[in-house]
């Protein structure tokens, strides 16, 4: 039996969060098409006959602008040295940029860790050429050979292929979890972040950044979960926008929420939102720690 630990690192908006949620078959981490979505590191396990994968999705890594920026890049820099594999995604439509240079020169170089790149995205392009074009440019980034998967973290396309290479990596060593957990994650950070999720999908522009979510309260009882947040943005004119007119975006956002919490709960969700301003709380290492944003090394 083979178990470890696998860290999934790439730039915004590659397909992190979806290529795990499909790996375990039901969604553990929120995805949207919006950078940043991945804000902490989550585990995603992974469990079957030949052993146990303990999956890391780590935010989308980039060149830090504020506190919060170096928070993600710590929380992706960190996940690297306690792991026995890293996967590097990347979308394989295209060629490598400049942050795919980056985090290969800022994290991946000085890895101790096998590396294995996995071009996602793949049934964008029907053109096989270009395919291969791409990931010629990716190769280029590393001074040695690197193994190579394509994938389609949307469809599942090649996902077998994925889990073989993995388990072929691994070491030997017993389960590291018992085999029906799928996440570490409670019950108040999946509410936090389901609220964040349904933020980032009804809002736009600077919005979806600047939002930060507290679970105030979580009472738990046989017929109903009572849940109590608060949304935190920037600025005066965010918390208008938010709101919405008549509290209608609110009410959106907090209905969404609260249909996708009582399907994972199975059972009735009472949720109250209320949207507070913390100016620039993105800049101030207090702030960001009360709101859960520190890194543990």
């Amino acid at each position: 039996m083979k178990s470890g630990f696998v860290t999934i690192i790439g730039r915004p908006n590659v397909g992190k969060s979806t290529l795990l949620n499909q790996i375990l078959g039901q969604k553990i981490v929120i995805a949207t098409d919006k950078p940043q979505t991945t804000r902490k590191r989550i585990k995603g396990i992974y469990t079957e006959s030949r052993g146990q994968i303990v999956f890391v999705d780590t935010p989308g890594v980039h060149r830090p602008l504020n506190k919060l920026g170096e928070f993600l890049m710590d929380e992706a820099k960190f996940a690297i040295p306690d792991t026995d594999l890293i996967i590097f995604l990347v979308d394989g439509s295209e060629p490598a940029g400049k942050g795919d240079k980056w985090i290969v020169e800022n994290l991946l170089k000085s890895a101790k860790t096998p590396i294995i790149l996995v071009m996602n995205k793949v049934d964008k392009i029907k053109n096989q050429q270009k395919i291969e074009e791409n990931l010629v440019t990716y190769k280029l980034l590393f001074d040695e050979n690197i193994p190579v998967i394509r994938i389609s973290a949307k469809t599942g396309r090649n996902k077998d292929t994925f889990l073989d290479n993995i388990y072929k990596k691994l070491p030997e060593g017993e389960l590291l979890y018992p085999e029906d957990v799928v996440t570490e994650e409670n019950m108040r950070d999946i509410a936090e972040e389901i609220v964040r999720e349904k933020i980032l999908l009804n809002t736009s522009d600077e919005i979806p950044h600047s939002v930060a979510i507290t679970i105030d309260k979580y009472e738990e009882a046989d017929d109903i979960d009572r849940i109590y947040a608060t949304i935190y943005c920037e600025q005066k004119s965010q918390k208008g926008i938010l709101i919405g007119k008549g509290g209608g975006l609110l009410k959106k956002i907090g209905t969404d929420a609260r249909l996708e919490l009582e399907k994972i709960v199975d059972k009735k969700v009472f949720l109250s939102l209320e949207v507070k301003v913390e100016k620039d709380w993105r800049k101030k290492d207090r702030v960001l720690k009360n709101f859960g944003y520190f890194s543990e090394g």
